[in-house]
């Protein structure tokens, strides 16, 4: 058995069958997983608000709340990557687990070489997935950033009669000199001259008497 990466990663199992449930914490715990059980999707629910998982393993049919509802719930409302387990093999389960949002899917009965190597498939699958979020957040994060500085360089300009250049080098070492980014600074200044126009219209307003 392959073991897991360093720094164990913590699954959230959920089936309604205690045997099946023993069985997959514990290949999995001697994989080097750790591992948290739950026998219904209100249970694993609780379970999550605890701490999320790095990924659950879900048992399409159970009573209450199924599996692919609790995908459902699980794609909507949180970041927790999720594999489902069925008792049914045909390519329209396959297709349907995928539109649900599902890293992978596990066919019942299950042995512990074939579910290890599915599950690690699926866990990397997740893990690409949470990468390209990281990345998209940190693009956006940039995005912002620069749009604001922009702004800000623009306001400089403006105020001071200056090319664009002047205005970025004057912003950026004034940033450095207080050890601060360049962003925060270009925050800062927007927000003052949001501030500065609506006194400027207070006054205005004050002066005609309104």
């Amino acid at each position: 058995m392959q073991s897991a990466k360093p720094g164990k990663r913590r699954i959230l199992i959920v089936d309604d069958e205690p045997v099946l449930l023993q069985f997959l914490a514990e290949v999995l715990g001697h994989a080097g997983y750790d591992t948290v059980a739950a026998c219904s999707a209100e249970e694993a629910l609780e379970q999550i608000a605890l701490g999320e998982p790095d990924l659950a393993l879900l048992d399409i049919t159970m009573p209450g709340m199924s599996g692919l509802e609790l995908g459902a719930h699980l794609r909507e409302n949180s970041t927790v990557p999720f594999m489902f387990l069925s008792a049914v093999e045909d390519t329209e389960s396959a297709k349907q687990a995928a539109a649900y949002g599902a890293v992978g899917y596990i066919v019942k009965p299950v042995d512990a070489g074939r579910l290890l190597a599915a599950f690690e498939a699926g866990l990397a699958r997740a893990d690409e997935i949470a990468q390209l979020r990281l990345t998209e957040h940190n693009l956006n994060a940039a995005l912002n950033a620069g749009r604001e500085t922009s702004l800000a360089v623009g306001l400089l300009m403006g105020k001071f009669q200056t090319d664009r250049d002047t205005a970025f080098d004057v912003l950026r070492d004034h940033a450095r000199s207080n050890r601060r980014k360049i962003n925060e600074v270009a925050e800062q200044l927007l927000a003052a001259e949001e501030v500065l126009n609506k006194l400027h219209a207070a006054f205005i307003n004050r002066l005609r008497g309104k």
